[in-house]
């Protein structure tokens, strides 16, 4: 194991899980400084956290682009959700440099940002008029693998729209 500083240059997420296992097992063997150990172990872990719900988001917002730019039939805002997935991608590529240990959290949580993400193409795409049974269908069996998401992968343009349905 990397002493504690390179650890933190290298997987910021791995460094955080450390040091707050470090902290914890200090308290434990009643170190003789005034610090709110249990406390502080909890806030360098949330640092940990807080990049994993980073992902989740990003992962999210592509998956929600993803389907728009797939099911929506409006010309003018797909760039803006192009734009929108490959800053997304930035992101995470910045997320998992800084804390590669995150890499396994992409696969456990594409099931969420699938499921959350298409909620919220839903939404949009109802709010606009633009959704029909079977493409409301259609939107909920669609997945995505993390290649889909993480990569360069666009989806084609999508078919006409079925508002009438």
């Amino acid at each position: 194991m990397p002493e504690a500083k390179t650890l933190y240059d290298i997987d910021f997420l791995a460094w955080s899980k450390e040091q707050a296992e470090a902290l914890r097992s200090a308290a434990r063997e009643g170190s003789n400084r005034k610090l709110d150990w249990e406390n502080l172990a909890e806030e360098i872990e949330s640092l940990g956290i807080s990049q994993k719900t980073a992902l989740r988001s990003q992962m999210r917002r592509i998956v929600r682009h993803l389907l728009k730019l797939e099911f929506s039939p409006a010309v003018e805002p797909r760039r803006g959700w192009f734009e929108s997935i490959l800053d997304a991608r930035s992101e995470i590529g910045d997320l998992l440099e800084t804390s590669p240990s995150l890499i396994p959290e992409s696969s456990a949580a594409i099931a969420l940002a699938l499921r959350q993400g298409s909620q919220k193409a839903i939404f949009d795409l109802e709010t606009h008029g633009e959704l029909g049974p079977t493409t409301l269908a259609r939107i909920r069996a669609k997945t995505y693998t993390v290649e889909e998401i993480l990569g360069d992968w666009f989806p084609p343009a999508p078919e006409p729209p079925d508002r009438g349905e």
